[in-house]
């Protein structure tokens, strides 16, 4: 066992263009953005982005960084559509493959068990199988003869998450009332980077929470940042909420001059 700490730009540092970059978190809720900050800042570019996408996918998506985006929405929750995603799609600046959030779900879990796929029903019947000519169906073995979405797995090169607190050797805690699939992000990946609200020693992570709060496994991160307020200006609950001031002016204000003083300041 060692110790896994880095700043975030070690750890976007070994990020490289045209890699498949999964982020966690959900809408405008715990996103890794001293991270995306980070990432913001490197050179790295041409990238394939997964994700239940927020101001993550917007960001990346005004500055030019995504080739194609694999995701089920692109919000900021308060603001139901997230305005700089919004403006690089209708300009054709990337692939998109949009799928059901079960789907998605699935498809991580795939890459996580390292399978090629998993059926499932979510999507049969539905228009997601018209917008993603890709996908294909299977069919049951057995005597039911049911038919499926054949969900291909989403493997990931790098993932990004961020969570309430971590452990030097990368064992990452949940505090929230909702995971948003952070454990699945990093299983499905071949490299894991956990930003944490706090890095605490292991015997204190289950002080005040119970083990089942520790969903991410030291086994799957490749390493730990250190990153108060690191999900600015989403939410961390229950460290605290979105800010609202802030997300209003990121979706109001032209990205070039909100990057100018989000890069530098951050939060």
């Amino acid at each position: 066992m060692s110790d896994k700490t880095m700043t975030a730009d070690e750890a976007v540092a070994r990020l490289h263009s045209g890699m498949t970059l999964g982020i966690g978190g959900w809408g405008s809720r715990r996103k890794p953005m001293a991270l995306v900050r980070a990432l913001l800042r490197s050179d790295v570019t041409d990238l394939t982005i997964v994700s239940y996408g927020g101001p993550d996918v917007g960001m990346l998506a005004a500055a030019g960084r995504i080739r194609k985006l694999v995701a089920a929405f692109v919000t900021l929750d308060s603001i139901p559509l997230e305005p700089h995603y919004r403006a690089a799609r209708e300009r054709g600046a990337f692939e998109l493959m949009e799928i059901d959030e079960a789907m998605f779900m699935w498809g991580l879990h795939a890459a996580a068990n390292r399978m090629p796929f998993l059926p499932v029903r979510a999507g049969v019947g539905s228009d997601v199988m018209r917008v993603t000519p890709g996908l294909r169906t299977v069919t049951s073995p057995y005597d039911d003869g049911e038919t499926f979405v054949a969900m291909p797995a989403l493997r990931l090169d790098a993932a990004l998450v961020h969570v309430n607190r971590a452990d030097r050797l990368g064992n990452g805690q949940c505090l929230g009332p909702d995971p948003y699939f952070d454990d699945l992000f990093c299983e499905a990946a071949d490299t894991a980077y956990v930003s944490c609200e706090r890095v605490v020693d292991t015997a204190e992570l289950t002080k005040e929470a119970p083990p089942q709060s520790l969903l991410v496994k030291r086994h799957v991160v490749t390493g730990v940042v250190e990153a108060p307020n690191g999900a600015h200006f989403t939410s961390c609950a229950p460290d605290y909420g979105r800010d609202e001031a802030w997300q209003k002016a990121y979706a109001t204000t032209p990205w070039p001059e909100f990057a100018a003083r989000y890069l530098k300041e951050g939060s």
